[in-house]
């Protein structure tokens, strides 16, 4: 049985004062990596004037992140699964801490690098590891759909708020956007201590039959890591293309070796039977696109405001501002949502909807009031609403509990390189289109198709009907190879 954080005294679906408690230090750490990615984009411009750094070492500064982030993330998903979530979450939380605190005080550009890539380790360990504690200590069926209600709303908060945090810090000093990180991690790890406890028989303390799969682990790291960068350098097409079809082709033959070293390991890093499974495949494909469209609008729109428009960085945090609805709605509106409708149905139109958002920003001009940008924003915000939990709570269904740390790896790694997709697809886009007004409404195209085509590959979950007997999609079953 689960070491459950919840009682029955107040009906199906009510969390006591402690189960509140363990998902509230959950929350802060997911997000904090979420406020942690917003703000350090805002602060970008200051980082350069103070420390001197090339356009190329600041764009290094973005991309380290994301290629520890999305290198290690299937690797932190296993681990957690393999030596204990809570372990992992804490132990890579303290390493979150003292690297945000490095990059605040460093005073050249490759000891940012460095920060930042070791900072995106540990969210790679952390994030699923988080994720696995919520549906760990969460009993299925309306619990568990409250509690990752509550989880994806404050993870999708984290990415809308951080702007407006990264504007605010940033006037300070660019510094202040690594060393506020490093204030609330140390007292999330406080609480966690406290708070947050295994499940029994989670510990992971019984290395498994066969040992490790450290052959595994090296080929899908090595694997990620160019993929990862492969995508990273689509955002300048003209810049070595043979190098970065030769990233591709390396990071694929990676993937292929991978994909036979699992096939015989006693011990594999990934289970490929969870590879079967149609619906698990079309959740983190939706992830993927879902989140390639709204890191490429989010770009765009930032860029529209600030170069063309002449906005602060301030303004323009507050004018995004609204996105952060989601906050608010995810947690109330969605778990209600889901119960009544299922996951699919709730999925389907959050992706619409954001598909709809992008397109009435389409015909964007140089006039435009901030009332004209308003109803694709709050639609944006109720899209989010709507997807990133159901997104979250999908990534386990159908999963055994012992792999839950394996499937927000796997949901983890789809958004991560979605977010990198995204935003070399609109850049390389913008720049094949020329500059100005047109080139911007012309990569202002891809977040739509991308968000359209989420939606059709999520259409095919709403044309399979379920079999009698299986359980709703608030009530997940454990599959097996």
């Amino acid at each position: 049985m689960s070491n459950s954080v919840t009682g029955s005294a107040g009906g199906p679906g009510r969390l006591t004062g402690r189960a509140w408690g363990v998902l509230l230090v959950l929350c802060g750490a997911i997000f904090l990596e979420g406020i942690d990615v917003a703000m350090l984009n805002v602060a970008l411009p200051s980082i350069r004037a103070d420390l001197g750094l090339s356009t190329g070492m600041l764009s290094g500064v973005v991309s380290a992140y994301v290629l520890g982030y999305g290198g290690f993330m299937l690797l932190g998903g296993r681990a957690a699964d393999l030596l204990g979530h809570r372990r992992m979450f804490v132990l890579w939380l303290a390493v979150f801490l003292v690297f945000s605190g490095i990059g605040g005080l460093a005073t050249e550009g490759w000891m940012l690098l460095v920060a930042r890539f070791v900072t995106g380790v540990a969210a790679a360990f952390m994030a699923p590891a988080g994720l696995a504690l919520v549906t760990s200590h969460f009993p299925e069926g309306p619990a568990r759909t409250k509690a990752l209600g509550v989880y994806a709303g404050t993870a999708a908060g984290g990415f809308s708020l951080g702007v407006v945090a990264g504007g605010a810090l940033a006037s300070f000093g660019w510094r202040w956007v690594f060393f506020a990180p490093v204030i609330l991690s140390a007292l999330i790890l406080v609480a966690a201590l406290a708070l947050v406890h295994d499940r029994v028989g989670d510990t992971g303390g019984e290395r498994p039959a066969g040992g490790f799969d450290l052959a595994g682990a090296f080929t899908i790291t090595g694997a990620m890591l160019l993929l990862v960068y492969g995508v990273v350098r689509l955002e300048r097409a003209g810049d070595g293309p043979a190098v970065t079809a030769g990233v591709f082709a390396a990071g694929l033959a990676l993937l292929v070796l991978f994909t036979a070293i699992e096939r015989r390991s006693s011990s594999p890093l990934l289970r490929l039977g969870v590879l079967r499974s149609a619906p698990l495949v079309r959740v983190n494909v939706a992830a993927l696109l879902f989140l390639a469209a709204f890191a490429g609008f989010q770009f765009l729109v930032t860029l529209y405001l600030q170069e063309l428009r002449g906005w602060s960085t301030m303004q323009t945090g507050l004018a995004m501002l609204v996105i952060g609805i989601d906050t608010v709605l995810a947690p109330v509106l969605t778990p209600r949502l889901v119960n009544r409708f299922g996951n699919t149905r709730v999925l389907f139109g959050g992706i619409v909807l954001a598909a709809v958002a992008y397109a009435l920003f389409l015909p964007v001009g140089t006039d435009w009031t901030y009332t004209a940008m308003l109803p694709a924003l709050v639609l944006l915000g109720l899209a989010f609403s709507l997807a990133y939990g159901p997104l979250t709570m999908a990534a386990t269904d159908g999963v055994a509990e012992d792999e839950h740390g394996l499937a927000g790896g796997l949901l983890y790694t789809s958004i991560q390189f979605g977010t990198a997709l995204g935003l070399s697809a609109v850049t390389a886009v913008s720049v094949a289109a020329g500059s100005g007004l047109d080139a911007l409404r012309t990569a202002l195209v891809v977040p739509v198709a991308a968000a359209a085509l989420g939606a059709a590959v999520i259409a095919f979950g709403l044309r399979t009907p379920a079999p009698q007997g299986t359980p709703s999609p608030a009530e997940p079953t454990s599959t097996t190879a």
